[in-house]
């Protein structure tokens, strides 16, 4: 028999139904699209009723809201928070984990409310990303690092959409381009030993994106 427990408003419902809605919500939203999955289909997958779905979430975008919020809170820890990548290696190694179009991209594209809670949570969180570069930047000894960590963004942001529109990876493009902004922006003298000589991370330190399951397990992939 299914463990119960008290749910919104002394309601009782199966136990791990809010993290089977947000994983079927990640699944599909990925692989179909936002407009383009149906509150009907993702109760089938979560295999919860739409009361259930409606006592977690009262409407399809706080849904949307928490589906972004769960891919990287923490804006990309697993190469800014680093200590054996050089801040130049850092800047650099983001164009090695990416998703084929970012998800926070994909719902500003798909919904066209500015104020709508997932919009306002992308648009957090890009500006979150590219502090997080300039941060970045900065411990590299770039002379302007706001700058810098624009340009990076803004480049991460272009190949992840035109990988999209082409289906053809356009992030090893992207990086060289990355490498070339970075050399321009950080002096030489302020370049450590230990990075590679073609602008990239050293050998072996690349952070190597994973795979994780259908279900909301996947890492945080930028873009």
């Amino acid at each position: 028999m299914t463990e119960l427990e008290k749910g919104p408003k002394g309601l009782r419902r199966g136990r791990g139904a809010r993290e089977r809605i947000v994983g079927a919500s990640q699944q599909l939203f990925r692989d179909q699209g936002i407009n383009g999955t149906g509150m009907d289909q993702l109760c089938a997958v979560a295999g919860v009723s739409k009361r259930t779905l409606y006592q977690h979430f009262p409407g399809k975008g706080e849904l949307i809201a928490e589906h972004l919020r769960r891919f990287d809170p923490d804006v990309l820890p697993e190469v800014f928070d680093r200590t054996d990548l050089t801040p130049r290696e850092r800047l650099l190694a983001i164009f090695a984990i990416h998703a084929p179009l970012c998800p926070f991209i994909g719902a500003a594209v798909e919904i066209q409310d500015p104020g709508h809670p997932a919009r306002v949570l992308a648009r957090d969180y890009k500006r979150a990303f590219a502090a997080r570069l300039a941060d970045a930047a900065r411990e590299a000894g770039a002379a302007d690092p706001e700058q810098l960590g624009e340009q990076l963004a803004l480049l991460l942001d272009g190949a992840s959409a035109r990988s999209r529109v082409l289906d053809a990876d356009a992030f090893p493009t992207a990086a060289a381009v990355a490498a070339v902004l970075v050399d321009a922006a950080v002096p030489a003298e302020a370049v450590a030993p230990s990075a590679g000589a073609g602008g990239g991370p050293s050998a072996g330190t690349r952070p190597r994106a994973t795979s994780g399951g259908e279900h909301g397990t996947d890492p945080p992939r930028v873009g």
